[in-house]
């Protein structure tokens, strides 16, 4: 595994916190669609990363 593709942060909505499982990636969780968009935006900008949708309201933010 190449040490550069990792995954930095895992957004999810508050309800569905039961999806994931906290690990060695910061969980963030939103109150609504609009905020988990946000914050997954805001970090991708940050960290100069990639949001992913996985399509069951769990996005994911790889440096790649």
């Amino acid at each position: 595994m190449d040490i550069n593709n990792f995954i930095l942060a895992i957004v999810i909505l508050k309800e569905d916190k039961n999806k994931v499982e906290a690990g060695s990636a910061p969980v963030f969780y939103a109150e609504d669609d609009e905020e988990l968009e946000y914050i997954a935006m805001m970090i991708s900008r940050l960290t100069m990363s990639m949001v992913h949708d996985l399509g069951n309201g769990i996005y994911i933010l790889v440096k790649h």
